[in-house]
């Protein structure tokens, strides 16, 4: 039996990395990156209810509607993965200015859903709220 020389991350790994990814991406306004790691039918939740398609949200970060400055992670906690599913929720201190508004900072709150597909952990949906 070969031994493998490439190291695998663990699921929990994937994940974690999968949400700091979107927050860097987030601020960095790196579309072709959020493209990436969403799934096609991602939808997230914002914190008023309004519950936004994946292509919306990345057109108002480009739009500049959706402004993300910075994303300070706090805190990552209940992880939680079944077979191919998994969630998290993500704790970081979020300045942004959000359609038209001012500039501020939220302790912001996302419940993250992931998918297992063909290997390789997606963002399946994101619900925003505070801590």
């Amino acid at each position: 039996m070969k031994s493998e020389s490439v190291i695998k991350m663990t699921d929990q790994e994937a994940i974690i990395q999968l949400y700091r990814e979107e927050n860097e991406a987030m601020v960095a306004k790196n579309l072709s990156k959020l493209n990436q790691i969403l799934a096609p039918t991602m939808k997230l939740t914002h914190m008023t209810g309004y519950v936004q398609p994946k292509l919306e949200w990345i057109d108002q970060i480009q739009n500049d509607e959706m402004q993300y400055l910075s994303s300070k992670e706090e805190n990552i906690k209940d992880i939680e993965i079944y077979d191919n599913q998994a969630s998290l929720i993500g704790q970081n201190q979020v300045q942004a200015k959000i359609w038209g508004g001012g500039v501020n900072t939220w302790p912001l709150q996302m419940k993250m859903y992931f998918a297992k597909q063909n290997g390789n952990w997606i963002i399946t949906n994101q619900v925003a709220s505070t801590y």
